[in-house]
C-alpha cells in the first residue's frame, strides 16, 4: 500500500503535462463546444481518456528510456527534413496558443480589476519569465503542481447545478456526430487542445529533468531506471490525463447546462463564459461578480502554469535539434540558447494580442490548429516508440501502439474532414 506521502512524490511531469492541458486555449474550446452543441460533444471527454494517455505515456516513455527529449530523438534517427519540419510545426503551434493564453488571461484580470489591457498582458508576461527563468526546478515544478487546483471549479459546480443526467449519462457513453463544417471545426478544436504537441515535448522533457533531478543518468548520459520507474511514470501519467478529462467533461457539462439551455450558444467573451460559474455562487451577493472572479481566478491560474510549458515545449524542441544546452535545471548563464527561446516565443505570442484578434475566438482558433499539427508529430511518436533500437525493452506493447496509431488516424480523419466541408454549410 502506497502512503500519501509517497503517491505524492510520484505525481509530477504526467499531473502538470494533464492540468495544463486545461488551459486557457481548452476551457475555451470546450466551454464553446458546451455552448453551441450542448451535450452533443460530451462523449469526446470518454472516449479520448485512453488514446491521449497512451500518446502521452509513450513520449513519457521516450524521454525516460533514452534521456532525451523529443526533437533529440527524431535528430538521431529520422532525416534532418523530418527534424526541422517538427521542429518548426511546434514553434508555430505554441507560440500562436500562447499569444492566446497571454489575452485569455489578460482579458479575465480585466473582469475583476478595471487596468488597461496592454498593462495587464505586459504584467503577465514578465511574471511568467521571472518564474520560469530565475526559479529552480524543484522550486518550479513544486509551483506547477499546486497551480494544478485551479481546475475544480468546474467539478464543484457539477454538482450544484440542477442537470438532465440521464441525458448527460448516455452524450458521456454515447457518440454523436455531425457532418458539418461547425461540428468538425470544433471537434478538431476539442481533440487538438486535449491532445496537443507542445504536451508531447513537455512530458518527455520533463521526465529526463525528473531523472537528472534524482540523479538517475549515468556517466555515459544514460538513464538508470528499471520497470519500478516505469511504473510510477505511467501512474502519473494516467492520473494527469484522467484529471484533464474530468476538468473536460466537468466544463462542457456546466456550459451546455447553464448557457446552452438558456439560449447561449455563442461565447463572444470572457464575461459570457464566466456565467457558466455562476450557480456555483448563487446564494451570495454579487453572484455575477463571483462567477468572473472565479473564472478569471481560474483562467489565469491555469495560464501561468499553461504558458511556461508551451515555451518550454518549444524551446527543449528548438534547442535539441541544434544541441544547445537545455533544461530548467540550468541556470540563465549555463543555457542561453535555451532561455532565449523561452523568452522569444513568449514575447512573440504577447505581440500577437495586438493585431486585432478576439481573445475568446483566438483560443478556439489555437486549438484548432494544434488539432491539424498534431496528427504527424503522433506518427513520429509511434514510430519512434514502438521501435525497439530505440526503445529497448521498453519499446511499445501490442495496446499502446495500437491505440497510439487508431489517434493518428482519428485525428487525421477529422481535420480532413473539416477541411473538406469548409464553406459547405
Amino acid at each position: 500500500m502506497i502512503s500519501f506521502k509517497k503517491f505524492f512524490k510520484i505525481l509530477g511531469p504526467g499531473v502538470v503535462t494533464g492540468a495544463a492541458d486545461d488551459d486557457p486555449s481548452g476551457i475555451a474550446t470546450y466551454s464553446q463546444t458546451g455552448a453551441q452543441f450542448g451535450y452533443g460533444q460530451l462523449w469526446t471527454a470518454l472516449f479520448m481518456l485512453p488514446f491521449q494517455a497512451a500518446v502521452q505515456e509513450a513520449c513519457a516513455r521516450i524521454g525516460a528510456v533514452t534521456g532525451k527529449g523529443i526533437a533529440a530523438v527524431v535528430k538521431e534517427h529520422f532525416s534532418k527534413k523530418v527534424l526541422y519540419g517538427l521542429v518548426i510545426l511546434v514553434l508555430v503551434a505554441n507560440t500562436i496558443n500562447i499569444g492566446a493564453d497571454i489575452g485569455a488571461m489578460a482579458a479575465a484580470a480585466n473582469l475583476i480589476i478595471p487596468i488597461n489591457f496592454v498593462f495587464l498582458t505586459l504584467f503577465f508576461t514578465v511574471l511568467m519569465l521571472t518564474l520560469e527563468i530565475f526559479t529552480s526546478y524543484k522550486i518550479y515544478a513544486n509551483i506547477l503542481k499546486w497551480l494544478c487546483l485551479s481546475l475544480f471549479a468546474y467539478p464543484v459546480t457539477v454538482f450544484i447545478i440542477h442537470a438532465p443526467w440521464g441525458t448527460i449519462l448516455k452524450s458521456t457513453i454515447v457518440p454523436h456526430f455531425e457532418f458539418s463544417f461547425q461540428f468538425l471545426f470544433i471537434i478538431t478544436g476539442v481533440l487538438g487542445t486535449t491532445i496537443s504537441p507542445y504536451m508531447f515535448f513537455w512530458q518527455a522533457s520533463e521526465e529526463v529533468e525528473e531523472e537528472k533531478a534524482n540523479n538517475l543518468i549515468g556517466w555515459d548520459s544514460k538513464p538508470r531506471i528499471g520497470r519500478f520507474f516505469i511504473r510510477n511514470l505511467r501512474i502519473d501519467n494516467f492520473i494527469g490525463m484522467l484529471f484533464s478529462e474530468v476538468g473536460t467533461w466537468a466544463i462542457i457539462v456546466v456550459t451546455a447546462t447553464v448557457l446552452n439551455a438558456n439560449g447561449i450558444t455563442n461565447i463572444a467573451t470572457s464575461a459570457d463564459a464566466a456565467k457558466a460559474l455562476e450557480p456555483l455562487v448563487q446564494t451570495f451577493p454579487n453572484a455575477g461578480f463571483l462567477a468572473k472572479l472565479l473564472f478569471a481566478t481560474g483562467i489565469i491560474g491555469l495560464g501561468l502554469l499553461a504558458v511556461p510549458v508551451l515555451a518550454g515545449s518549444a524551446s527543449y524542441a528548438l534547442s535539441e535539434a541544434f544541441s544547445w544546452k537545455e533544461g530548467l535545471s540550468l541556470k540563465l548563464k549555463q543555457a542561453h540558447g535555451f532561455y532565449g527561446v523561452i523568452t522569444v516565443a513568449t514575447l512573440i505570442g504577447l505581440l500577437i494580442n495586438f493585431i486585432g484578434i478576439d481573445p475568446i475566438k483566438a483560443l478556439v482558433y489555437a486549438a484548432v490548429i494544434n488539432g491539424v499539427v498534431a496528427v504527424p508529430l503522433i506518427l513520429i511518436i509511434a514510430l519512434t516508440a514502438k521501435n525497439k533500437k530505440i526503445m529497448g525493452d521498453y519499446k511499445s506493447g501490442l495496446l499502446s501502439n495500437a491505440l497510439v496509431w487508431i489517434t493518428f488516424i482519428g485525428m487525421g480523419t477529422t481535420a480532413i474532414a473539416m477541411f473538406l466541408t469548409f464553406g459547405k454549410n
